[in-house]
């Protein structure tokens, strides 16, 4: 007997020998301990038992089975197969996504792992007593009327909400009627900052019924809430981020994604390189279950699918409570400027509106999109500029560490006293981070207090956690934050949030832009003014007489999407092409030159005008790989199966050649 198993490394399987001792135990979807190679142990998944023995090969024998049960069900197989073929990735990949790390144990522990099961403490989470959801008001339940009735003849549906319209509360109206049917409930979010906020209003209707997960957790943690979902009283509901859509559904009947629209739904690093919002409809398809999308800015690729009737639409244009949307005014920066009358990052307007705030008791929010204290330093002598020795970057000044960061591979060295070119002492910072944001605010305000939410100072859950619940509690006056702060969260107490460089974004040699720009600005705009105090948004810019700037204030969204729609139609971009994006690495820039030449000419002997480049990415070089990248834009009646199945040609025709034996090619579909 053979089994094909598995294994967390890019391959799709192994065949193994089971050793007859083993046979009355391995079974499709089981762990098993095997070898690899030399002296490597590994935990892998059966994916079938067979009599067929490889040829050619030297076979290994399972060292033992880990599980009595299957650990991976038939829904998850398929999902995962579905994952490896639509993302082009093998199902070793996926398998590593998959699963919890406790879950695949690696040499020593895999053998350890292997005599007994472990038994990991639950993860543990404050619980409330259940009640019964609060009544909708008429606009909601207008909108979860319809959102019902869309549901009838649709699996798909958009809830387009503005800002503070109270989107949530639908949400828990919906996961209550499909808890009471017997059905599982899968919530999305696209960060874990969101989930402190909504796990205690969730909790407190759902109480012990709902679980939560995401990367943030233990492993043990995780491993309890996966071995809880395989078990026979699984969660009803799950709240989390992308990775959760991996966990072994049963009964689900109905899965949220909630905002989106957000490019935190992408996984980006290390593959599989999958969306989790499209994902996740793949997998209520499997169930059969309905999909609820959303957003107050649509991505275009949905928007356009409900504008055309694939999915259905429901909007819900009416604030809570009859809350005005707030307020948004342009800041010509490039002219206060001019004119003199900056002081440092924030202009007169903004100042004034903070000060005014601070002196009602109110809060205030302040996005920058770049964290650190400035971009990068400069000897004021010579022009030196430090950069990362392993990526084509510039390194981030991070002043209260008194380092500067790569933040593409985390290379730190520390702030140089001398330039190492023409020895000179003094530097000059050059760009705004939000350290540098907050350095000021605390000059200009001595008597306020603020927060500041980045990468930097929100690494874990409980910074996360303490950060949002202090802000809430109003225990800082003033929040500085990068995208983190733009995501779903709900502060009663702000008055005026301030966009203290709308340009960053706009300017970005991107096809999407404009509609990012509009999204992130929108949403940030919609933190404030969510109670009674009226909102005000200072959004601050050297592009004020942008048509996207005007659609921000406006609120016009329909503008801006018709406006880019035609554009992408015109050049062959989503949601009337597919993109796909081949990526090449190596050491050497030069063979990679020629290397990638290669390939996009065996690209263009298929797929004809479809392909573009080979391209320097932005980002040329990263952890000293050199990086070139080929687009491909695919009609979307063009079959995947045979994209894909030429796509993996190719690559094995590169990667067998021997001047290729370093080259490392990897796919990009529907990249973000």
């Amino acid at each position: 007997m053979f089994a094909d198993i598995i294994l967390p490394i890019p391959f799709d399987s192994f065949t193994y020998l089971v050793p007859p001792e083993l046979q009355a135990r391995v079974m499709r979807g089981c762990r098993v301990v095997v070898p690899l190679g030399k002296n490597k142990i590994y935990t892998g998944i059966v994916s079938s038992v067979h009599e067929k023995a490889p040829q050619g090969v030297d076979v290994k024998a399972i060292i033992n089975v880990l599980d009595e049960q299957p650990a991976v069900n038939e829904q998850q197989f398929a999902f995962w197969q579905w994952i490896a073929n639509y993302y082009m990735c093998p199902l070793g990949d996926v398998m590593k996504a998959g699963l919890p790390g406790a879950m695949k144990p690696t040499d020593e522990k895999a053998l350890k792992a292997s005599g007994k099961p472990r038994s990991p403490k639950a993860a543990e989470l404050q619980q409330f007593v259940t009640s019964a959801p609060q009544p909708l008001s008429p606009a909601q339940q207008t909108a979860m009327d319809e959102v019902v009735h869309s549901f009838q003849t649709k699996n798909i549906t958009l809830l387009h909400g503005v800002t503070s319209s109270g989107k949530t509360e639908i949400y828990i109206h919906l996961i209550d009627q499909y808890l009471r049917q017997g059905k599982q409930v899968l919530y999305l979010l696209p960060e874990i900052a969101l989930t402190t906020q909504i796990t205690e209003r969730l909790h407190h209707f759902f109480g012990e019924r709902m679980g939560v997960y995401h990367s943030k957790f233990t492993d043990a943690q995780r491993l309890a809430i996966y071995k809880r979902q395989a078990s026979n009283t699984p969660y009803p509901l799950i709240l989390g981020v992308r990775s959760s859509i991996f966990l072994p559904f049963q009964h689900l009947g109905l899965v949220i994604v909630d905002e989106e629209h957000e490019q935190s739904y992408k996984q980006q690093e290390p593959a599989p390189r999958y969306h989790a919002r499209n994902a996740a409809i793949m997998l209520a398809h499997l169930f059969g279950a309905k999909t609820l999308l959303g957003t107050a800015t649509p991505s275009f690729e949905i928007y356009h699918w409900a504008r055309k009737g694939r999915y259905g639409y429901v909007p819900l244009n009416q604030r809570f409570r009859n809350m005005q949307l707030p307020t948004v005014e342009v800041v010509d920066i490039k002219e206060a400027k001019r004119k003199k009358l900056m002081k440092g990052i924030f202009s007169p307007r903004l100042v004034e509106v903070m000060r005014a705030a601070l002196d009602r008791h109110e809060q205030v929010i302040l996005f920058q999109n770049r964290r650190g204290f400035s971009s990068l330093i400069e000897c004021k002598q010579c022009g030196w500029v430090p950069r990362c020795p392993h990526c084509d970057v510039t390194l981030t000044l991070h002043k209260k560490s008194a380092a500067m960061t790569c933040h593409y591979c985390g290379y730190s060295t520390r702030i140089p006293e001398r330039c190492p070119a023409c020895e000179g002492e003094k530097f000059i910072d050059i760009g705004t981070g939000t350290e540098k944001i907050e350095e000021q605010i605390t000059r200009l305000f001595p008597e306020a207090t603020t927060l500041r939410m980045d990468l930097d100072t929100a690494k874990t859950r409980l910074q996360h956690e303490r950060i949002i619940d202090g802000f809430a509690k109003h225990q800082a006056d003033i929040l500085i934050g990068t995208q983190m702060v733009t995501k779903g969260l709900d502060f009663d107490n702000v008055s005026v949030v301030g966009i203290l460089d709308a340009d960053t974004m706009l300017n970005l040699p991107d096809f999407r832009s404009y509609e990012r720009t509009f999204q992130t600005m929108s949403q940030v705009a919609g933190r404030a003014g969510r109670n009674k105090t009226p909102g005000l948004v200072i959004l601050q810019t050297r592009s004020a007489d942008n048509d996207i700037i005007r659609q921000i204030t406006q609120n016009d969204y329909w503008t801006m999407f018709y406006t880019q729609m035609t554009e992408r139609q015109l050049f062959r971009y989503p949601p009337f092409y597919r993109l796909i994006y081949v990526y090449l690495r190596h050491r050497d820039d030069h063979l990679l030159d020629h290397l990638s030449d290669d390939m996009a000419a065996r690209l263009r002997k298929t797929f004809g005008e479809r392909v573009l480049g080979p391209d320097r990415p932005p980002v040329a070089r990263i952890q000293s790989l050199y990086i070139r990248k080929i687009m491909l834009k695919i009609e979307l009646n063009a079959s995947s199966d045979k994209v894909r199945t030429s796509l993996l040609t190719i690559q094995q025709q590169m990667l067998a050649m021997p001047i290729a034996k370093n080259l490392n090619i990897y796919y990009d579909v529907d990249p973000l």
